[in-house]
């Protein structure tokens, strides 16, 4: 019996099912160990010697593959084909070989696709493991390992709030914070356009003013409105005439089948996926046989495939839309991995697989992968000339036609800055005409900011500069949202606080570490050692020679003057010229004090040398707003019962309101959906949890209040959601009593209720019904025997039935949940008493 290890258990099932008898197939479930995070996992001074650690959670994974293992005649490793598969196979064999159960012959084999004939092909293709892959992995897991354990106690000491930093993720994240910048500094500049409407051959179409009283209109030329009016007059009483006609024809080729990097770009154009949501879609594709191996450079297809498109492109269109000779792409990503293919379907002939976001994500690698074999489209732009009777003032109108539409016809790429004018349709236009015109307007405009980045945009800016890899992408960018230094708004990143003083901390102290050159080059040297150019160990080396005396540098400095120095450093952020020639530091409150940032325990803030006479602040975050400042408390009122105070205040998680003193005072935070806060609001806020009276079938109270996850309602431990802050203090009883009813069925997803969220599908290998469930401490899924929290990072609607089976079964390995008291020592049992006869 031979044994083939892979990573996941559904990949598992598809394979051992084409081997047939005579193989074993087992998953992995992923990595197998890891450094283990504490000091001294990577030595520096012993050629950086690692000491790895199996992961608690694979124990029963890792007892099935060497029990079978120790009777196997062969060992066939057969993961992903990449630098991480590579790794995972090197991890299984060593700790297979550390058991003493590694079989005599031992295979490395790879697939590019889930399918009879790959895995077949491959099984008859054997190799042996590849070092300079496993010496690239090593490489960058040790690189990371010594930049976090390094630089993690730096900030901690130094920067307070501040969680971590990572080699690739601070680098995105100045990216992030350097677009706000831009954004922020931007100040918009007022323009004004001329427009007619013209009608030729009974069509409309749109012409643009271009030349005014012989002069040359670019777009921000006319800068007011008086100079606008001017110009539509100018055209409304002009008689135009079609002076020229210029006519290009020009041929669109159809982009290439998706690499890892576009594939996330465009699921995130089209489908508005994220990263990691598109990777994990895709991993499915790719595990059901759907399509070929997701995580890869390369955008060329197998000269099979491309038959293969070319025969699916003739029969769904005719011969015309077939080029005369296949398409071959080659990559310009950087180190690009060249034998693995495009991701493509396996078989073009299949249109559909799956559906939701698996059918969605299909769809589009089935028609890039086609479009990209099918003819060019051609296309004319056109662009007419009208002139007055004067020839001074003249109108433009530009517009393109399709006179093929060859791959349009199936797939267009998708931009993250779209130009209507290129869409644009014109009629048939001669010079010499004199078309209608209808209506002339001019309309006033503001230059825009910068945009921020979107996931793909960000993804298409990591990739042009060389930084990261496409693979590593989806990962880089959860970590920045998981450890809070970036939040997305309306599918765009935003920094946060302590994103900002972050990247504001290692520009100023670590600006080597941080700059695109330097992690660029550091990534192309990686490479060097994936494809065997250099030694890894030389390469960490000279890295540590510098990185380890800067850290220990900047460890020697007080806090005092750490905090010092980024003032300075973030003074034309925090405190902007105000242009009118006075001091940008001087407080707003007291008139005397002067601003500088401040380290407090949940980070940094901007307060008044004078406190505590005066205790004006300002959150770091909010740049130099005084309008957003924290003067101090500020008194609503006395409450009408009990006269007593009421103030606002601002704490670490913004503001609130406060009756009372030490721990007698009660306090509750401001909703944002509050609207103005008065003393009425506040004696509100603070009078929570309101009871709206008992429930007419328990007799027990029903109450209304503001939690950690919003308003709600409570009866009898059963809870249901409200829409807002309103209805916490509107809802009456019998609202109440139907929101609770239909939380209770599942409507309202009520922490108290059975009903499942969603029914996921039977276990790949227990069969057993998987649901997710919401409980007490957020969602979870369960097959009836085994509970798993859903991990922060895992949003509960894009759990996928695969995902939810690994975290059961990675549960269920780690055995039942531990007893309350199970910490205290406890003597030993006594027997029981013996019964008196």
């Amino acid at each position: 019996m031979k044994l083939v290890v892979v990573e996941s258990p559904a990949k598992a099932k598809t394979i051992e099912k084409y081997l047939g008898p005579g193989y074993r197939v087992l998953a992995s479930y992923g990595h197998v160990r890891d450094l283990p995070p504490r000091d001294g996992s990577v030595d520096p001074d012993d050629g950086f010697a690692m000491e790895w650690e199996t992961y608690p959670d694979k124990a029963r994974q890792l007892k099935a593959i060497t029990d079978e293992a120790k009777g196997a005649e062969a060992l066939i490793l057969a993961t992903d084909p990449d630098r991480e598969g590579e790794a995972i196979s090197w991890h299984v064999q060593e700790v297979l070989k550390k058991r003493k159960a590694l079989p005599a012959h031992v295979e490395r084999v790879t697939f590019n696709a889930i399918t009879k004939s790959a895995v077949t092909e491959a099984m008859g293709r054997p190799r042996g493991l590849d070092e300079d892959l496993i010496d690239a992995y090593r490489a960058r897991r040790a690189l990371d390992y010594l930049v976090g354990f390094t630089l993690s106690p730096v900030l901690w000491r130094k920067l307070p709030g501040a969680k971590s930093a990572g080699r690739v993720q601070s680098v995105a994240l100045r990216l992030i914070v350097d677009r706000e910048r831009d954004v922020e500094l931007f100040r918009p500049q007022e323009y004004w356009s001329v427009a007619a409407l013209m009608e030729a051959d009974g069509q409309e179409f749109l012409a643009r003013l271009v030349r005014f009283e012989g002069g040359k209109i670019d777009r921000l030329t006319i800068a007011d409105k008086a100079t606008a009016e001017a110009a539509k007059a100018a055209v409304e009483q002009g008689r135009f005439t079609i002076a020229s006609v210029e006519t290009k024809p020009f041929v669109r080729n159809p982009p290439p089948p998706f690499m890892t990097s576009t594939i996330q770009q465009e699921a995130a154009r089209k489908l508005g996926f994220s990263a990691s949501h598109t990777m994990r879609v895709a991993q499915d594709l790719y595990e059901a046989g759907a399509i070929t191996y997701m995580r890869t450079d390369g955008v060329d297809m197998a000269p099979e495939a491309i038959s293969a498109a070319r025969r699916a492109v003739a029969e769904r269109f005719d011969s015309g839309y077939v080029p005369d000779k296949p398409r071959h792409y080659v990559t310009k990503a950087k180190n690009a991995q060249e034998a693995h293919e495009a991701i493509r379907p396996t078989d073009f002939r299949q249109d559909r697989h799956g559906s939701g976001d698996h059918g969605r994500l299909y769809d589009l690698v089935w028609r890039r992968a086609l479009a990209s074999q099918m003819a060019s489209a051609r296309l004319e732009r056109t662009a007419a000339e009208l002139a007055d009777g004067t020839g001074r003032t003249v109108l433009r109108a530009t517009g393109q036609v399709v006179l093929f539409p060859g791959f349009l016809a199936l797939y267009e790429e998708g931009r993250d800055e779209p130009d209507d004018d290129e869409a644009r349709r014109l009629p048939r236009l001669r010079e010499g005409e004199t078309p209608a015109k209808k209506q002339v307007t001019a309309e006033q405009h503001f230059t825009q900011p910068p945009p921020r980045y979107s996931e793909a945009s960000l993804v298409k800016k990591l990739e042009e500069l060389g930084i990261g890899r496409p693979s590593t992408y989806a990962a880089i960018l959860q970590t920045l949202k998981d450890r809070d230094y970036v939040r997305l708004e309306k599918n765009r990143f935003i920094p946060e606080e302590s994103g900002r003083l972050l990247t504001a901390f290692l520009e100023r102290f670590f600006e080597r570490y941080v700059s695109f050159d330097f992690t660029a080059r550091l990534e192309e040297e990686l490479d060097d050692v994936s494809g065997g150019r250099a030694d890894w160990q030389k390469v960490l080396e000279a890295f540590w020679r510098d990185f380890k005396p800067k850290t220990a540098e900047i460890m020697e400095r007080k806090p005092s003057e750490v905090t010092e120095a980024l003032d300075e450093f973030l003074a034309p952020w925090l405190f902007p010229d105000k242009g009118d020639g006075t001091d940008a530091r001087l407080c707003p409150a007291c008139g005397q004090g002067r601003l500088s940032l401040r380290g407090g325990r949940y980070g940094a803030f901007v307060a008044c040398s004078n406190y505590p006479e005066c205790r004006f602040t300002r959150r770091f975050g909010q740049g130099g707003d005084e309008s957003a400042a924290d003067g101090g408390p500020e008194l609503l009122g006395q409450h009408p019962e009990s006269g007593q105070d009421i103030f606002r205040k601002t704490g670490r998680f913004g503001a609130y309101v406060e009756m009372g003193e030490g721990k007698e005072a009660k306090r509750s935070s401001i909703p944002k959906d509050a609207g103005e806060l008065d003393l009425d609001l506040a004696v509100k806020l603070l009078s929570l949890p309101r009871t709206v009276g008992d429930h007419p079938e328990t007799g027990k109270p029903i109450t209304a209040s503001i939690g950690r996850y919003g308003p709600y309602l409570a009866h009898d431990g059963k809870y249901a959601k409200l829409a807002g802050t309103a209805e916490v203090f509107e809802t009456g009883m019998n609202a109440a009593v139907v929101k609770l009813a239909d939380a209770e069925r599942g409507g309202g997803r009520a922490r108290g209720s059975r009903e499942p969220l969603k029914v996921l599908g039977p276990h790949p290998r227990t069969e057993a019904e998987i649901r997710l469930m919401e409980g007490r401490f957020g969602p979870y899924v369960t097959d009836g025997t085994t509970n798993a929290t859903l991990p922060k990072t895992l949003a509960p609607d894009q759990l996928t039935l695969e995902e939810a089976a690994q975290l059961i079964d990675e549960r269920a390995a780690k055995g039942p949940a531990a007893k309350k008291g199970r910490g205290r020592k406890t003597g030993p049992k006594k027997p029981a008493a013996k019964k008196k006869k």
